[in-house]
């Protein structure tokens, strides 16, 4: 798994499968893009315009529970 920002689009990307094919794209919400391979599993996200929709873009957390 891979996360991601780029400040000069202001978008979070998080990569669940790193080298699946996106076979299919869906805007779940506006300005969060659901990308899914062949067989219908969601492989990756976008988030848009993230600085409005997150807490700090440059902090992230991670925890295994």
């Amino acid at each position: 798994m891979k996360a991601s920002y780029d400040p000069r689009s202001d978008t979070i990307s998080l990569i669940l499968k790193e080298g699946a094919t996106v076979a299919e794209s869906d805007e779940g919400n506006p300005g969060v893009i659901l990308d899914y391979d062949d067989q219908g599993n969601l492989v990756s996200l976008e988030i848009l315009d993230a600085s409005k929709r997150v807490t700090d873009t440059r902090k992230m957390e991670f925890q295994v529970a």
